[in-house]
């Protein structure tokens, strides 16, 4: 049931006013058409239960690539 997410989500974010605008900037990111928004907000949802959406996201590493370069002859 959604309270249950709600609840789970709250144990990131203290605020529950503070949790509905960030659920509701979020749904709005992620969400992808044809699909329905109340499972896209689900998924917000459970994803603030794992991780706390206030801090900064990790920054993935991209990966170095050599990058060859020709030079004239």
């Amino acid at each position: 049931m959604r309270s249950d997410l709600v609840f789970g989500a709250l144990t990131h974010v203290s605020n529950r006013y503070q949790l509905c605008q960030l659920a509701s900037k979020a749904t709005r990111k992620l969400h992808k058409p044809n699909t329905r928004l109340q499972d896209t907000t689900n998924e917000v949802l459970v994803r603030f239960h794992t991780i706390n959406p206030g801090s900064a996201a990790p920054v993935m590493q991209a990966a170095t690539q050599t990058v060859e370069t020709r030079r004239a002859a």
